[in-house]
């Protein structure tokens, strides 16, 4: 990563639908636009998990206008960070990039009051991850 560009980070789930969703639109909440976002899936849904829309909502943020995205090798080389969502995702791999797996519950096919710990549980790594990525912040 150079002095100059922004961070980038790649969150990837097999259906791009609930929690590579909800870390994507936490980081870009919070990073305020210093960190360049991503996410993507392997066997992307047809549409973001209805109830991680709604957790998300309840505190602010809109993810009713995202779509699951395919995972493409242009989205890993264009990332600094790539963050795999527990789901044992196969990633293409390249040298100099950051690979993390975040082990996390899936929110596919689960109600709101089992969505809400996994929103909140991203939302703690989120800041953890900021705080890596943009230390002058912290």
């Amino acid at each position: 990563m150079s002095e100059t560009s922004k961070p980038s980070v790649l969150f990837v789930c097999v259906h791009n639908a609930g929690r590579s969703q909800m870390a994507a639109a936490f980081l870009n909440h919070l990073s305020e636009g210093q960190v360049e976002v991503r996410s993507a899936g392997s066997a992307p849904a047809d549409a973001v998990n209805p109830a991680a829309v709604q957790a998300m909502a309840e505190i602010g943020i809109d993810l009713s206008a995202e779509t699951p995205k395919v995972l493409t090798v242009e989205a890993v080389q264009a990332s600094d960070v790539v963050i795999t969502m527990g789901c044992g995702d196969t990633c293409p791999v390249f040298p100099g990039k950051k690979y993390l797996d975040w082990k996390l519950e899936d929110p596919a096919g689960q109600g709101l009051d089992a969505v809400r710990p996994i929103r909140d549980q991203i939302e703690q790594r989120i800041r953890g991850l900021l705080a890596e990525l943009l230390p002058e912040r912290t």
